[in-house]
């Protein structure tokens, strides 16, 4: 399922299946004796129900290098988080649980509203974040490693990859993104990708012009892959948006503040599967609706900061050029699932693209009616400087709770 493709801007690190699951691990082993390794895990509690992420705990109790694991525990009550703690027990590495959801989080989360620094809405950004307030109050990664806790085929070989690139001495690679083909169950999945992400990023080229950001994104096989890994050094200043436009927007603050030799992106799996997002064509504010406009506004947003400047005809022209990108692409689909025999639904795909452009139009609208939106969450080096006591509250807070339930 790989092949030998680089476009020049990041490096395609491919996996041609020479190398076994335990030569990557056992190498990862003897780096971890001297940089340390950890994992982030941001989860919903109704994901301790599921099949996946028992599987996904079974599979890192195989690995013997990750010297810690962040669990991010959203969504849960006292009697789940108890629960939650019975489960995480299971893992044979150390690791902290913040639940998001407790007394002693929430404290430090009213601490940082009353600067105006905390997350302005719950998600996996808000998650992700305080996760990486607890590595940096820890003080001890090298190197962190994130993936979903939704993963119904995973494997460990995947996360060794995943840690490899940051990780190994002789490479010099600051990031990392996964990408994997997106099919399972007989038929060609990762919609927002395929019919959302690769044709706005056409049609945007088509209308405003190339420029550097469009082509560093246009590079990325898998740009709203949940899997990334990076080094120590990125935490501080990275910035993270609130809404459903955090992989895309991870990936541009990385194009601005690195070069592109430093980023890679690395085939993690044959096949891949998760759960899915129902469409909801009827509602905007969930499903692949609402993720489609966070994406698009931070699209938009991005190229707003490198002085492109947007009116409604813009607007009306990347819709009506994303429109017939995107139903060319549909063609190109239709043949890849039946080479492949998978089956497609033509109707669907056009249904999705349909709501997709209707809801450029709701972005840009959105984007003239709030242009001082500022979606990205503060970043720790900000909050650091106007309480330097949070990461020390963060950490007390999660020890009170480990000490409650452990």
């Amino acid at each position: 399922m790989t092949d030998f493709s680089q476009d020049g801007i990041v490096a395609n690190l491919h996996d041609f299946k020479v190398r076994r699951t335990d030569e990557f691990e056992k190498e990862l082993e003897i780096i971890s004796k001297n940089k340390n390794l950890e994992l982030i895990l941001p989860c919903l509690y109704s994901e301790l129900e599921g099949t996946a992420l028992p599987k996904i705990i079974e599979e890192i109790n195989k690995t013997n290098y990750i010297n810690h694991i962040i669990i991010g525990l959203d969504k849960a009550n006292e009697n789940q988080a108890k629960k939650a703690w019975d489960f995480f027990k299971k893992l044979k590495i150390s690791f902290s649980i913040l639940w998001n959801d407790g007394a002693n989080l929430k404290k430090v989360d009213e601490n940082l509203k009353s600067k105006g620094l905390a997350p302005k809405e719950m998600g996996k950004g808000r998650n992700v974040w305080y996760c990486i307030g607890m590595a940096l109050a820890r003080n001890q990664a090298d190197a962190i490693a994130l993936h979903d806790c939704d993963i119904i085929t995973y494997e460990r070989r995947l996360l060794a990859k995943l840690f490899y690139p940051v990780a190994n001495p002789n490479f010099n690679y600051e990031f990392c993104k996964g990408y994997y083909p997106r099919y399972a169950k007989g038929k060609l999945n990762g919609r927002a990708s395929r019919l959302l992400v690769y044709p706005m990023l056409v049609a945007m080229e088509k209308t405003i012009g190339k420029n550097d950001y469009l082509e560093f994104m246009k590079s990325f096989k898998y740009p709203l892959a949940g899997e990334f890994s990076l080094k120590k050094d990125l935490l501080k200043e990275l910035r993270i948006p609130t809404d459903w436009g955090m992989d895309i927007g991870i990936l541009s603050e990385m194009q601005r503040n690195f070069s592109s030799n430093s980023i890679c992106q690395i085939d993690l799996a044959d096949a891949y599967d998760h759960k899915h997002q129902d469409l909801s064509t009827e509602d905007d504010s969930k499903g692949l609706s609402r993720m489609s406009i966070d994406i698009i506004k931070t699209l938009i947003r991005k190229l707003a900061t490198q002085g492109n400047s947007f009116s409604l005809e813009t607007f009306r022209s990347i819709k009506a050029t994303y429109y017939r990108s995107a139903l060319d692409m549909i063609d190109i689909y239709k043949s890849d699932a039946v080479m492949n025999g998978l089956s497609f639904d033509r109707h669907s795909e056009e249904k999705a693209v349909e709501l997709f452009a209707f809801n450029i139009m709701k972005a840009g609208e959105s984007f003239f009616e709030n242009p001082m939106e500022t979606p990205f969450i503060p970043t720790w080096s900000r909050v650091n400087s106007a309480i330097p006591e949070t990461l020390n509250r963060l950490k007390d807070a999660v020890s009170k709770d480990h000490e409650k339930f452990k």
